[in-house]
């Protein structure tokens, strides 16, 4: 028995149980499934939560893989995979440094996993008692093409799901049409100023004139 892949396994094994559940059960202050599926939308993967399940899934059982030795190329491919989305998705803009959000830490899980599929499960292990060395170079071959395969199959869902999403209703729209000009107001008649003239009697009967001028439509 080596003791060095059986500390890797273990480590990395315990590791990726841990990680898994927190997004599937919240376990472990984890954010919990709905959280999570939030996250991966804000990062293109929509929907989430089956985006979120598969994730969880993939490192929580190929966790348990590598932790007792079970299946194990596949259960490092899985590992990997899932360490391959979340750096193309989150990680690898930000440079490898994982002080500033880089993808330094999944890279080492990632390639953790496929050197086990490298070193094989050893005699510690659910495959050694059922016969299964899985030595061999193609087996570390497979664990890592299975991994790319799969980081680009949700890549590609991803897109398509993307393109697929109808148009936002916030969506910015055309401005709508001037409205039609207003009519000019009718303009108000000027008020009729009427002279009207009144003739009266004086008192040795000659006509006298009066004119009232300046009353507004009106005769008095």
């Amino acid at each position: 028995m080596k003791v060095g892949r059986l500390l890797l396994r273990t480590t990395v094994g315990s590791l990726m149980i841990g990680h898994g559940s927190q997004k599937l059960f919240g376990a472990f202050d984890g954010e919990g499934l709905a959280a999570t599926a939030a996250t991966f939308e804000q990062v293109g993967l929509k929907p989430g939560k089956p985006f979120a399940v598969a994730s969880g899934a993939a490192e929580t059982l190929g966790g348990a893989g590598l932790l007792f030795g079970y299946q194990t190329p596949l259960a490092a491919s899985a590992v990997a995979g899932s360490m391959a989305v979340a750096i193309e998705r989150v990680h690898f803009k930000n440079g490898p440094w994982v002080q500033k959000g880089g993808y330094e830490y999944p890279l080492v899980l990632g390639v953790a996993a496929i050197v086990l599929a490298d070193l094989g499960p050893g005699k510690l292990s659910i495959d050694s008692r059922k016969g299964h060395t899985f030595e061999g170079r193609g087996w570390p071959l497979f664990a890592l093409a299975a991994a790319v395969a799969g980081a680009a199959g949700v890549r590609l869902l991803a897109q398509r799901t993307a393109g697929s999403e109808p148009a936002s209703a916030d969506a910015p729209t055309a401005p709508d049409a001037p409205a039609a000009a207003t009519a000019a107001p009718v303009a108000e008649p000027a008020p009729v100023v009427v002279d009207a003239t009144v003739t009266e009697a004086t008192s040795d009967g000659s006509p006298a004139e009066a004119t009232d001028t300046g009353s507004e439509g009106t005769v008095r």
